[in-house]
């Protein structure tokens, strides 16, 4: 696929993103009336959630075998490329030094390790919320501004390094989940916790998207002829 097609594709994406985030917010300040609570409801909706948490964990633990990062190549130089090392499926490259945390003497990736403390957080969440009976009356439409502002800020990562960007991943898939416990909350919707189920697989794989393409630009910028970019 070309970097133009790409591209397109990926300002829809974020455009239907977007979208999603404005339908949430008229839902939180204009919610239905009706509350068609079913039988089973908050296990259903919770089991679906919590599979995607799941699939979300084992994505930040097997990166390499989940994406596949690297699937643009910028024209060649001419030059014989250099042969460089991987570390958390990332190049081990001064141009990703934002996009790696160090502990120790471990090297992870600091947008994976955000996402996969973000969806464990977010499952201990559903476990209380969806199956154990936690209530939050009255809190539903703060929890939905905050959950926005956190999926927001996630989307907004790309520009900070470290420790900074592993937060805002964190924020990012726990975000989701405090938009739709807050939306349950104040609808009581069956058929609109499945729609914003939906939108957060589509924010997800958005997500991903943005960071493959930072990745790309890296990439494509860099005078460097390796492997990877070559």
């Amino acid at each position: 696929m070309s970097s133009k097609i790409h591209n397109s594709i990926l300002v829809f994406d974020v455009g239907v993103s977007v979208f999603g985030l404005l339908i949430v917010l008229m839902l939180a300040f204009n919610p239905p009336v009706s509350h068609e609570s079913l039988f089973l409801q908050r296990p259903l909706v919770g089991f679906v959630f919590s599979l995607i948490c799941i699939l979300g964990i084992l994505a930040a633990l097997f990166p390499r075998r989940c994406s596949q990062t690297f699937h643009f190549q910028r024209e060649s130089s001419g030059l014989a490329s250099r042969r460089i090392s991987v570390t958390s499926h990332h190049p081990d490259c001064a141009e990703f030094s934002a996009h790696t945390i160090h502990i120790n003497s471990h090297t992870l990736c600091a947008a994976c390790t955000g996402l996969l403390l973000g969806a464990i957080t977010a499952l201990v969440g559903t476990v209380l919320y969806f199956f154990g009976g936690w209530h939050i009356e009255g809190t539903g439409f703060p929890i939905v501004l905050i959950g926005v502002t956190a999926t927001i800020l996630g989307f907004l990562q790309l520009k900070l390094r470290g420790f900074a960007r592993l937060t805002l991943n964190v924020f990012f898939v726990f975000g989701a989940f405090l938009i739709l416990v807050g939306i349950d909350e104040l609808t009581g919707s069956l058929l609109i916790d499945i729609f914003l189920e939906t939108f957060i697989v589509f924010w997800i794989l958005t997500r991903i998207q943005l960071s493959q393409w930072d990745h790309w630009r890296i990439c494509r910028r860099c005078k460097s002829p390796c492997e990877f970019g070559e």
